[in-house]
């Protein structure tokens, strides 16, 4: 024993993990969103059947929601669907990193019965050799029945399209689009408050709405963006919060120019906190060759005088915009946001590969065709 060292000082105490009981943040029941119309709409899933998945553009109102519908009994485990997917591989291909896009993906098909291979790195591909995304493409359909990718590059997923024959799914590529990360924001939203899909509320009850950031060049919020526009009978007004001159950019500005939403632009949240009904919070975009951090002046916390009832989403990874001191308050929906993804991803996959009928019981199955079909 060294002189003058008392043995206790040896000891290593391991360290105290504090674990906190139940979940954080803004939980709405799914069973509130299907309370309303509780059959499924077999017919408008089925328009999904065989199609690859590119752009927001792709849903209207009656298909997200109806998608929202199923993924909520998905999530309350009404359905056994072990074995939905048992014949089915998925390749996820992520030609740039991510977390939540390519575990969710993942997860929502191994628990559909499914299999999963994967390109974690891009760099460990022929990509680096100088292989073109139009001989992957090629080299996905011996290997997998669906392929979801991410790249940052726009033009990517359409040049893999050219040999590709199985469905696409975009896992977001480069500044353009993020189609499914705005199907589980609205997911999220849609839990939250069931009554924006069924009718036209009073104005008062209509919700407004802040974005940060620019949609013109940020894949998250312009998805976002283009599903809100679906709901304008029940949104009052589209706040977009940016430093730019040019937010929306010139695709958006004129998908947005006959919108009856008002859109409209400031570069000032704290003077606009107290009349948003829900804020959408990204930080990270994707320019040029590599991430950048976007409006650390657009920050929240628990200090923020924001409305006791006005949620917050956030598609993560989150950085000093976003305070922790929220997480614990009614205001964070950015979990659940999260939390879902993997519902509506299942939901996505079971439509597109036509089993929903496999799943649903038929005394829960709606078999009407679609009006003019």
């Amino acid at each position: 024993m060294t002189r003058g060292v008392s043995p206790a000082s040896h000891v290593c105490h391991a360290p105290v993990i504090v674990k906190r009981p139940g979940k954080i943040g803004n939980c709405p029941n799914p069973a509130d969103y299907i309370a309303n119309a509780p059959q499924i709409r077999r017919a408008v899933l089925d328009r999904l059947r065989g199609q690859s998945v590119l752009s927001a553009a792709l849903f209207d109102k009656d298909l997200l929601t109806e998608l929202a519908k199923f993924a909520a009994y998905l999530q309350l485990k009404r359905f056994e669907v072990g074995t939905a997917m048992s014949d089915k591989i998925m390749a996820a291909a992520f030609f740039e990193p991510s977390t939540r896009t390519r575990l969710s993906f993942e997860s929502a098909m191994l628990h559909l019965g499914g299999k999963t291979i994967s390109v974690a790195d891009g760099k460990t591909t022929g990509v680096a050799k100088g292989e073109s995304m139009r001989d992957i493409g090629q080299m996905f359909n011996s290997y997998a029945d669906v392929v979801v990718v991410r790249h940052t590059e726009q033009a990517a997923l359409s040049e893999m399209c050219e040999y590709l024959r199985v469905p696409l799914i975009n896992g977001g590529n480069g500044s353009d689009e993020h189609p499914t990360q705005a199907l589980a924001d609205w997911y999220a939203l849609l839990k939250w408050r069931p009554e924006i899909t069924f009718g036209r509320l009073p104005e008062e009850f209509r919700l407004n709405i802040g974005i940060i950031g620019t949609p013109g060049n940020m894949r998250t919020v312009k998805s976002f963006l283009m599903l809100a526009l679906l709901f304008h009978e029940n949104i009052n007004r589209i706040t977009i919060f940016s430093e730019m001159a040019d937010p929306l950019g010139e695709e958006l500005r004129e998908l947005t120019k006959n919108s009856p939403i008002t859109i409209g632009f400031s570069q000032s949240l704290t003077q606009n906190l107290e009349y948003l009904d829900v804020i959408y919070m990204n930080a990270i975009a994707y320019i040029g060759d590599g991430y950048r951090f976007f409006a650390d002046a657009f920050s929240l916390s628990s200090e923020s005088r924001i409305k006791p009832d006005t949620v917050i989403l956030h598609p993560l990874a989150r950085g000093v915009e976003l305070d922790v001191s929220l997480d614990d308050t009614p205001h964070n929906l950015y979990f659940n946001q999260a939390d879902g993804a993997v519902w509506i991803r299942q939901a996505l996959l079971l439509a597109i590969f036509g089993r929903v009928a496999d799943v649903v019981p038929p005394d829960m199955l709606d078999n009407e065709p679609l009006p003019n079909t």
